[in-house]
């Protein structure tokens, strides 16, 4: 009775266990245009944006690089585009993942909370909790 007791708990805990996401889940949500939400630090809201003029586009590459950039869309459904981004590498550490930038030999680290279709949020050293919905383009017709 004992062993069979001891053996349900032991794969009731790997039932649940196997529910938990892994850092390397999250890479494939990242990729994308994602609009900012608001902003909270300390689990208080800094700032609610209700309106953005620009967007941020991510792109992951196969080894783990990639850019962060700011678009700005356009009433057609399209968006301008500058030339600056921000190179990036993802890496998986301590459950955790990670965005490193590095920007004129100045290393950042960003780390993501959350990455869904839904929802992503990032978290920066300063403890600023930057909360991203999926942007979803305004095409007004002629």
């Amino acid at each position: 009775m004992n062993f069979r007791k001891s053996l349900f708990i032991v794969l009731v805990a790997l039932t649940f266990g196997s529910c938990t996401s892994s850092p390397e889940d999250k890479i494939a949500f990242i990729e994308g245009y994602w609009e900012i939400k608001e902003v909270k630090k300390d689990n208080k809201l800094i700032k609610e944006y209700n309106v953005n003029l620009s967007v941020d586009y991510f792109e992951v590459n196969d080894d783990l690089t990639g850019f962060r950039k700011k678009v700005t869309p356009t009433l057609n459904g399209t968006f301008t585009v500058t030339q600056d981004q921000a190179l990036f590498t993802l890496k998986a550490e301590n459950d955790s993942l990670n965005i490193y930038y590095n920007h004129n030999d100045v290393i950042t680290k960003e780390t993501v909370i959350k990455a869904t279709k839904e929802e992503l949020v990032i978290v920066n050293t300063q403890g600023f909790r930057y909360i991203y919905k999926p942007y979803k383009s305004i095409n007004i017709e002629e």
